[in-house]
């Protein structure tokens, strides 16, 4: 289901159920950005042995709050306010970065999510819009990573690429493309009716659904 849809005038006015579904949304992803962070350490060394820089496709578990957030919710800051909610949450119950690093890769990935459809300018939601959305909050994860790290020297090298496209490709399949049709799941139940983005789901399956005779 493409669902694809260009608003002609986006609405830009918050409700009071958009800060509510996106802080919902923002919670839950914090709860499992924080499992992520516990039991990747196994996983992302075993990809590090492997190639150098693979372990990046884990990244992608940790971005999807910001275009999930967003496709529902469509308003400009939806996918920025839904990642750092995230990520202060998960600072708060602890992790390896500590609570200014989380915020600030949070508030990156936000930033990056939110680029995709702020570049046209908050009409068009797709799945490639919302593809976008993820691989370009992959970019800024990566970009975060090598310049706090350190790593911007070797940036250009093998392990700078292989890392930059394994963080891209896991943002563009995990928080766009599983993101769109988790999306699109849960319009399907009737739970986002109160959106415009959960009726026009339910208005196409309607349009699908054989008539009775």
């Amino acid at each position: 289901m493409s669902a694809s849809v260009i608003e002609a005038k986006p609405q830009l006015k918050w409700r009071v159920v958009d800060i509510a579904v996106a802080s919902v949304v923002g919670v839950a992803s914090a709860l499992i950005y924080w499992g992520v962070a516990f039991f990747s350490a196994a996983p992302w060394g075993f990809l590090e042995a492997v190639v150098p820089g693979l372990a990046g496709v884990i990244n992608g578990l940790w971005l999807f709050a910001g275009p999930l957030a967003a496709v529902i919710v469509r308003k400009p800051g939806a996918a920025l306010y839904a990642e750092v909610v995230a990520g202060v949450l998960e600072a708060l119950m602890g992790n390896a970065w500590g609570g200014v690093g989380t915020f600030m890769i949070a508030f990156v990935q936000g930033l990056g999510a939110e680029t995709a459809f702020a570049v046209f300018l908050y009409r068009k939601w797709n799945l490639a819009t919302v593809t976008l959305s993820g691989a370009l909050s992959g970019v800024g994860c990566w970009a975060y990573s090598f310049l706090t790290n350190l790593q911007a020297i070797d940036v250009g090298k093998t392990y700078g690429v292989v890392y930059l496209l394994a963080t891209v490709v896991s943002g563009a399949l995990i928080a766009g493309v599983a993101m769109w049709y988790l999306y699109i799941a849960i319009a399907k139940t009737g739970a986002l009716d109160n959106f415009e983005s959960g009726r026009q789901i339910r208005r196409v399956k309607r349009m699908k659904m054989p008539s009775d005779r």
